[in-house]
């Protein structure tokens, strides 16, 4: 048994490193069965987010730089650069840090709920693609449980600080008075819905909802009194906007230098605030060399974020004491699980040689042998059989030096210098 969790994020690697590595929902079937195709790997599931893309294996043996040297070629990385910003735990580090990541303790946002949801989502498409066994789902379970304990006992998830609530924060930072303010939303996800309500509680009044699908837009945008709109009718709506925030699971640049400085003209180059939360990035980088343009990336909202994380630090004690709890319960229920098919495997050898030998009375009997001598030959003959492999392997350890192993032995069968304890 062998657990690995390989990758990078927020804290090791920048997003120019993290979106060229991250895995789109299309990409992720046939990533897993390559990954377990051309690593070690018996299992394997991945998680992919704007803050991280990790890889959760599990292995006869800990094959790191293998799987490590296969994440670089799959997005055609240097295998240096990526080896500079990634982590590798291994075994109960793995199982801590999948818990951690769960509970939103390594999250940029601490306590944010929207990963467990992702982790879920791993899971699930780590089924579909059937690279998820008994040893990993049984990890995954027990990474859920060990979160949803998180959630109810400790206060981690209370007030709400989350990326779109620190863009929002930082837009009111900017901007005096957000009522008079229209916001464009790129996205209909999850993330680009908290955005909204976030907006709409702080009373932003013209909120437009740009999305690939008018459906989706649309679902997003009647919750909040906001107009729906497609991708391509961004240009015209960046004239009138004021804020803008993007969040999609685009492979490429949505909005670009020119679009933007199109839109800065006809508006006699009154600012834009904007927000990318997106990775890979939704606004070209460029974007941001803009005179009238204040563009952010998911990573500079650290600072607002850490503004409005100190009411959840004393939680985080508790809930890492939780997390540590839940790795060495199921760490030791995994031992015990190996035990089990030990002993699973002792009782059918067992049995097998008490059958034969059964057999071999029973055949006594039939040829009239007296039934207190057979009993007796069974008996010898049973016992002989049973220790002899114990009896065999227990002198090759003595001859080899290895007194722990005879130690463990007297331990294992219960004696006490040579005589069975009572």
């Amino acid at each position: 048994m062998a657990f690995l969790a390989l990758g990078i994020n927020h804290k090791t690697a920048p997003v120019e490193i993290r979106e060229r590595v991250a895995f789109s929902p299309e990409q992720l079937v046939d990533a897993l069965k390559q990954l377990c195709q051309r690593t070690a790997s018996r299992e394997a599931a991945i998680l992919s987010t704007c803050n991280r893309s990790e890889l959760y294996l599990e292995q006869e043996t800990v094959a790191a730089e293998q799987v490590l040297a296969w994440l670089a070629d799959y997005h055609q990385l240097d295998l240096d650069d990526l080896r500079a910003c990634a982590y590798i735990h291994a075994d109960d580090s793995a199982v801590r840090h999948m818990m951690r990541v769960a509970s939103g303790l390594d999250s940029m946002v601490l306590g944010e709920p929207q990963i467990l949801g992702q982790m879920k989502s791993a899971f699930a498409v780590a089924r579909e693609a059937g690279t998820i066994g008994p040893l990993l789902g049984r990890l995954f379970q027990a990474t859920f449980n060990t979160a949803k304990l998180v959630r109810t006992d400790t206060a981690i998830g209370e007030n709400p600080v989350s990326v779109a609530f620190a863009a929002v924060s930082l837009a009111k930072q900017i901007f005096s008075d957000l009522q008079r303010s229209q916001a464009l939303l790129i996205g209909a996800g999850e993330t680009i819905s908290l955005v909204a309500r976030h907006l709409h509680d702080q009373g932003v009044g013209r909120i437009v909802v740009a999305n690939r699908t008018l459906e989706r837009a649309s679902l997003v945008a009647e919750q909040f009194g906001a107009r729906a709109v497609l991708l391509s009718d961004i240009p015209h709506e960046l004239v009138n906007s004021d804020i803008v925030i993007s969040s999609t699971a685009s492979q490429l640049p949505i909005l670009g230098k020119g679009a933007v400085e199109s839109a800065l003209k006809q508006r006699k180059h009154k600012p834009i605030f904007m927000v990318d939360i997106a990775v890979p990035r939704d606004i070209e980088a460029e974007v941001g060399e803009l005179d009238d343009v204040y563009l952010y990336t998911v990573d500079d909202l650290h600072e607002v974020i850490a503004e409005n994380l100190k009411s959840r630090q004393g939680a985080a004690q508790a809930a890492e004491e939780l997390v540590a709890a839940g790795t060495e319960d199921f760490m030791q229920r995994l031992r015990e699980l190996a035990a089990v098919d030990v002993l699973k495997a002792y009782r059918q050898q067992a049995e097998r040689l008490r059958d034969e030998e059964l057999a071999k009375a029973r055949r006594q009997l039939a040829n009239g042998s007296p039934a207190e001598e057979v009993l007796a030959q069974l008996a010898r003959g049973l016992t002989n059989k049973l220790l002899h492999a114990p009896s065999v392997q227990l002198k090759k350890l003595s001859a080899d030096g290895r007194i722990d192993a005879l130690a463990l032995a007297q331990e294992l069968f219960c004696l006490d210098e040579g005589h069975p304890k009572p």
